[in-house]
């Protein structure tokens, strides 16, 4: 088809009129069925995608690429602004820009703006004769895409998935967003001067947390820190020198979560394995001292020991002194029956597997299936590859990063959306916050009719995904040490949805508690008067920078991480590692 197809007639419900750079692309509906019925006429096959197509990325790009391949014409219809819902962030670009963006691609020939929040009417108007969709449908049981399938088939077409892998990588978006006027200091901007982004509001959930509380059952960690002297090259051949100079030891797993958890105000009860030992003495009276209280089974083996060899603040070697936990099966129904014991009394339980093996597999299900039916809120964790992420099942928030998530649903190419999608509907969880390291966090939540219908494939409309998603973008430009930072996300993400923060209130929480804990070196409680000061520094940063541009790497939004279609909401947070 040559590309002048549709010359000369003005944009649909986006308002673009005709003219260079490709908007004669963009068709009203009357126009896109004349050159539909034209290209029949012709014998030509015609193809249509349909999408938000908000930040067009290379996913979307290679999806069309493959979908023109399918015919000799490619249609394009994206929903309007008038379909979705009047949510903050969705979509970010108007509709008009939206179709200029695929206009501007040499395999698209028509582009039309639809106001109608379903594809259904106009696939049964525009009969396609190839209606193309991304690989993740092909697997998915949405009844709004089967009705879209129908409509196609009874209209004499048929439903293709693109095959190829699609790679949604944020870094040119973010990089481009940053060199262009600033989208997102907008969006920051509306997110804290919501009321419930307002410091009464989060005091307000604080305080009905206050005194509650909440079980974590865990593996206890011991992080040694040695600092060292400027390493030198030893003469007998190229290896690294290192003279220690001090030694610092913090407590980390289970212990470190149940520390931030009291000094948060809430009153913690730790469950962990611990050996007949001194240090096992030592630490279960260091967290007594700090309101923690502390029940274990015995294990055999000394705690694990984590060393971090630093030369200044920079870490230069790890060293795990640690050896597997293996309980009989008699210690493992212990623990169990402890966790569902001690549940009854609380108002919340974190379940933090960090791979040491106090809660393998088989342990770890049957210990979410006794704790689930006696707590209001579980809260499921892991650490490493190790971790047995699809083993908590029927907790109520998922807190992997996006590396343990791909891994455990292994969906290692898909849009962070399906992998939600799949690590939701394979553990029944309500909610998961994926961390993404230095682009912050994504808090997903089913929309309707839950994960079992998933989201969409590239290109697929935003209201039609089933979860909701809010990303959380780094706060801490230059975290002086991001260990622990997951830790003190989880305790105050927590703490926040036992006082009643809604999911994006908690990830707000949790996001200011982590930026605290990235400018410290070691792990250290964080407490609620640590979490007002960095609420009060980002809104006075706010307040500063006004209107006027951020300068680079100041803020960021990773939209194209969400993969296609998924609701954009925006948030402030650190990016976050166990």
């Amino acid at each position: 088809m040559d590309r002048n197809y549709g010359a000369g007639v003005g944009a649909g419900t986006g308002g673009a009129s005709a003219g260079g750079g490709g908007l004669e692309k963009i068709v009203t509906l009357d126009r896109l069925v004349e050159l539909r019925e034209r290209a029949r006429r012709e014998g030509r096959a015609v193809v249509q995608c349909h999408g938000c197509f908000d930040i067009v990325h290379p996913g979307h790009v290679r999806h069309l690429r493959q979908a023109r391949q399918h015919g000799d014409v490619l249609v394009v219809s994206i929903t309007g602004d008038t379909g979705y819902a009047k949510r903050d962030g969705t979509p970010l670009i108007p509709d008009h820009l939206r179709a200029e963006n695929l206009a501007a691609l040499d395999c698209v020939d028509l582009v039309y703006v639809d106001p109608s929040a379903t594809a259904l009417e106009l696939l049964r108007t525009v009969r396609p004769d190839v209606y193309v969709k991304g690989q993740e449908y092909q697997t998915n049981h949405d009844p709004r895409f089967e009705a879209e399938r129908a409509a196609v088939e009874a209209g004499g077409g048929r439903v293709v998935f693109s095959s190829g892998d699609v790679v949604f990588s944020s870094t040119a978006l973010i990089r481009a967003l940053e060199r262009s006027a600033d989208p997102y200091h907008a969006r920051l901007s509306g997110l804290l001067g919501r009321s419930d982004m307002e410091w009464p509001a989060l005091w307000g959930v604080m305080g009905r947390a206050r005194g509650a509380r909440v079980l974590v059952v865990g593996e206890v960690i011991v992080d040694e820190y040695v600092l060292c002297d400027q390493p030198e090259v030893a003469s007998e051949g190229p290896v690294m020198t290192l003279r220690p100079l001090e030694r610092r030891s913090y407590d980390g797993g289970a212990a470190i979560i149940a520390r931030h958890l009291a000094a948060m105000g809430a009153r913690p009860v730790l469950l962990t394995g611990l050996p007949e030992s001194a240090a096992a003495e030592a630490m279960r009276r260091r967290l007594g001292a700090e309101g923690v209280e502390v029940r274990s089974v015995r294990t055999e083996v000394p705690i694990a020991e984590k060393q971090r060899y630093l030369v200044g603040a920079q870490k230069v070697m790890k060293v795990n002194n640690l050896r597997p936990i293996v309980l009989d099966a008699a210690r493992a129904d212990e623990l169990r029956d402890a966790a569902a014991g001690l549940a009854s009394e609380c108002g919340g339980a974190i379940i933090a597997d960090f791979g040491n093996g106090l809660l393998p597999g088989p342990s770890l299900e049957a210990l979410c299936h006794a704790v689930r039916p006696r707590v209001p809120l579980m809260v499921g964790d892991v650490s490493g590859r190790r971790g047995s992420l699809l083993a908590m099942r029927g907790v109520d928030v998922l807190c992997p990063s996006e590396s343990e998530a791909r891994e455990a649903v292994r969906l290692h190419e898909e849009s962070i959306p399906a992998v939600a999608w799949g690590l939701l509907r394979a553990t029944g969880a309500r909610a998961a916050l994926i961390t993404m390291g230095g682009e912050g966090l994504i808090a997903f939540e089913p929309i309707g009719g839950g994960a079992a219908e998933g989201p969409v494939a590239p290109g697929g409309d935003g209201h039609r995904t089933r979860l909701r998603a809010e990303h959380v973008p780094a706060l801490c430009g230059y975290p002086v040490d991001p260990l622990g930072c997951g830790d003190a996300l989880l305790a105050a993400l927590t703490v926040g949805l036992v006082g009643g923060a809604s999911l994006v209130q908690a990830a707000f929480l949790g996001s200011l508690a982590a930026a605290c804990q990235a400018q410290r070196l070691g792990n250290t409680p964080v407490s609620w008067g640590d979490v007002r000061a960095a609420h009060g520094r980002l809104v006075g940063a706010r307040l500063a920078v006004g209107q006027s541009d951020v300068s680079p790497g100041a803020w960021r939004v990773p939209a194209a991480a969400l993969g296609a279609g998924a609701g954009v909401g925006v948030g402030v947070g650190v990016g976050v590692a166990s």
